[in-house]
């Protein structure tokens, strides 16, 4: 067994912009790309709703920002905004020079299929039916597994980041089939690792977003921003053997819409745009319906669609839905929020550069200053080709003069054991992922914030007690990264006082006049290590 690799760039994470970095690569260095699981276990695989680009005379760079910056509650980086929107057409190219399909208007035509999502004033989604991040992950990953200059490892876990001299040298990682700690060198390291959304009880997320590398990246010395803005997608499936599906915006876009338990259309009596107004406002008026009539879930209705239209736009949703006994085409889908994106994370530049030299953040895991306070639909995919493209110009054009990096110590795990206590490990992951949706859910109070942080604490004592004394497990890794993470958004929410976006609090539901990022700083942050943050 090899517990010890060396290459040019580490890629921790499989999803969109992990994989699109890594492709863009394979010219000039050897990329290893780490994954839990299998390649498209992560949350790309399950993105149903499509990329948002300017791609027809009828839409505008302008347009587009325009209605992120309404979406972000003002708290979007314009310059950010501008520059992920402007590149966004050159992202679709790409896509289509790797083999993406995506729908077009009629079979055989050679017009793209736009729909339209909650927040967009023009029709500029491009879609692969209900199943983009399927189209999108499977082409990556047959691209990738060809590619010789890209080797894969899955079930592999990222456990910590090595740090010499103020710089970044590879991580430590946990072979899962060994149950060994392997030690993977680079010049460059990527984090990739997706969000943070099995912090929550209800999540549209797979398994494995469990916020790594966010919290490797923290205990490591980087800022961390806005992690209070946590997006509960508005309309999860709610059926006992759901588990996780989601009900696509797109479905709202074409007309879908929502009615109350009573049988009552409610969207209009919360906002002018009906089910079009951000994912923020649907869910805050999903959830007070809920609470208001003591039901369980709301119901989104599409039936008034022709069979034929839901068949060529929601295959997938229609399939899954029939599985469970309900036909859309007939009647109204039971659907709940849940938690969906995170909106902050580790702070990085235009280049994906962190706070740290030779360590990199794209994609969900990394804040940009894209989503501001809330993230306008089908952006998360769009951000992770734009930059996961300039962070992979920004590496190649370093690659030549940085030093192979020393080798580090390997990992000791003589004084540990193996664990017979594992029902702790999912007794605290069932309690975290409890208080994290009842005090720092959708409405939030003070009170409620301190019961949650006090809680936090706690476990986070038990988590290292028990970390200290047994073997590492990928359930226990994962663990450790939730509650840190869990405590840094409890932390973000307590510092803003005010109620923007996807954060709400009823002891500060007003909007404050200035908009300002919440920015918080480990400890072991090196100030004089930062490259201009945007």
């Amino acid at each position: 067994m090899t517990h010890y690799h060396s290459h040019d760039v580490l890629v921790i994470g499989s999803g969109a912009a992990g994989l699109t970095l890594a492709l863009q690569l394979t010219d000039t260095a050897r990329i290893a790309v780490i994954s839990k699981g299998e390649l498209n276990a992560g949350s790309t695989y399950w993105a149903q709703g499509g990329i948002a680009a300017v791609l027809h005379d009828g839409d505008s760079v302008d347009a587009h920002v325009a209605d992120t910056l309404v979406a972000g509650a003002q708290l979007c980086h314009e310059d950010s905004v501008r520059f992920t929107v402007k590149n966004s057409s050159d992202s679709i190219k790409w896509l289509l020079s790797q083999g993406v399909k995506f729908s077009r208007y009629e079979h055989g035509s050679n017009a793209f299929h736009l729909t339209r999502e909650g927040g967009h004033s023009q029709r500029r989604i491009i879609h692969a039916a209900d199943a983009t991040g399927r189209e999108v992950s499977n082409t990556l990953t047959a691209r990738a597994k060809e590619n010789p200059n890209i080797e894969i490892f899955t079930g592999h876990v990222a456990v910590d980041l090595i740090i010499d001299q103020h710089r970044c040298h590879g991580a430590y990682v946990l072979n899962r089939d060994s149950g060994h700690v392997e030690l993977f060198h680079a010049k460059a390291i990527v984090l990739a690792t997706g969000g943070a959304n099995k912090a929550y009880l209800y999540t549209s997320n797979p398994d494995g977003a469990s916020g790594d590398g966010i919290a490797m990246a923290w205990r490591a010395g980087c800022r961390v921003a806005n992690m209070e803005f946590n997006q509960f997608h508005p309309t999860c499936l709610y059926h006992p053997k759901a588990k996780s599906f989601l009900i696509t915006e797109a479905i709202r876009g074409e007309g879908g819409r929502l009615i109350s338990a009573n049988g009552e259309r409610f969207m209009f009596r919360y906002d002018e745009r009906g089910e079009l107004a951000p994912r923020d406002v649907v869910a805050r008026a999903i959830d007070h319906e809920m609470k208001r009539l003591g039901s369980d879930c709301v119901y989104l209705d599409i039936s008034h669609k022709s069979p034929d239209f839901l068949l060529e736009h929601f295959p997938t949703i229609k399939a899954r839905c029939l599985e469970l006994g309900i036909d859309i085409t007939r009647e109204a889908i039971p659907v709940v929020p849940a938690a969906h994106y995170t909106c902050g994370g580790i702070m990085v530049d235009r280049r994906g550069q962190t706070d740290i030299p030779g360590l990199y953040a794209i994609g969900e895991t990394a804040f940009t200053g894209l989503h501001g306070a809330n993230r306008l639909a089908s952006n998360s995919l769009l951000e992770c080709f734009v930059y996961a493209t300039s962070a992979a110009a920004d590496i190649r054009l370093r690659l030549p003069s940085l030093p192979a990096p020393d080798i580090a110590l390997p990992w000791d795990e003589s004084q540990v054991t193996d664990s017979d206590e594992d029902v702790v490990i999912s007794h605290n992951w069932d309690e975290l992922r409890r208080f994290m949706w009842d005090y720092v859910g959708i409405v939030r109070t003070n009170k409620r914030l301190k019961r949650a942080l006090n809680r936090a604490a706690l476990l986070q004592q038990e988590i290292d007690e028990y970390y200290s004394n047994y073997k590492v497990s990928n359930d226990l890794l994962e663990l450790r990264n939730l509650a840190m993470v869990a405590e840094l958004i409890i932390r973000s929410a307590m510092q803003r006082t005010e109620s923007r976006g996807l954060h709400y609090t009823l002891d500060y539901p007003e909007q404050r006049e200035v908009a300002e990022d919440t920015i918080l700083t480990p400890e072991n942050y090196e100030p004089q290590l930062i490259s201009a943050i945007i």
